[in-house]
């Protein structure tokens, strides 16, 4: 269980080089900034940022497959999960979907410093979004499941893999989902909180016993 900033830092540096380690240095710092101008975390977990947000945001890596199609994040917000993603795997193709100027205008600058040239922000409402195929869909704290499935569900295939981490909730919000689609997901433990889940969805590849050995 990842219950510290040490720890938190620990599990994400077994996920990705230390180029990769400084671009999400780097990005702590510039939140950790901006957040002063404009509330994009709680003031409550700026000092947990790596265990709350970061650490929260990578422990999706292991639910996926090495190399992937599209990354589509929904309602990325701060950039959570989809910027720190991108920040670990420069050479996917990320999206981030937000809707609200001042985060997206807050978006492109940190994906400018961070020179994340395969990392794209889209400051439109998912209605608005062309269709194209992803590879995985994340959403952190977008909308219950059946709105989202409904929103998004047009840029899902069958080989997509669906990332929702959920809090809490999460064992509820499947259950609100129709039985024709709720065996199509489950839900995972979160690594950084034992009362918080990930609904997950998809061809996961050994998603459970990669989870276990990286905790």
């Amino acid at each position: 269980m990842i219950d510290s900033e040490e720890t938190a830092r620990v599990f994400t540096a077994g996920l990705c080089d230390a180029a990769a380690m400084a671009r999400l240095e780097h990005l702590a710092e510039l939140l950790r900034a901006e957040n002063t101008r404009q509330n994009l975390i709680a003031r409550a977990t700026v000092d947990s940022l790596w265990q709350r947000h970061i650490a929260d945001s990578a422990q999706l890596l292991c639910y996926v497959p090495r190399e992937t199609g599209v990354w589509l994040d929904l309602g990325t917000g701060a950039g959570f999960p989809g910027l720190v993603i991108a920040a670990m795997r420069p050479d996917w193709t990320v999206y981030l979907v937000e809707s609200r100027k001042r985060r997206v205008e807050w978006l492109d600058a940190a994906r400018e410093a961070l020179q994340l040239s395969h990392c794209r922000v889209i400051g439109e409402r998912l209605e608005n979004v062309p269709d194209f195929s992803a590879g995985v869909i994340s959403a952190r704290a977008f909308a219950p499941m059946p709105r989202l499935l409904e929103l998004a569900g047009r840029f899902s295939t069958k080989q997509t893999v669906w990332l929702l981490p959920k809090g809490r909730s999460a064992a509820q919000d499947l259950a609100s989902v129709a039985k024709s689609r709720r065996s199509m997901f489950h839900v995972e433990q979160s690594l950084t909180d034992p009362e918080a889940g990930i609904i997950i969805g998809g061809p996961v590849q050994g998603a459970r016993l990669e989870a276990r050995q990286a905790s």
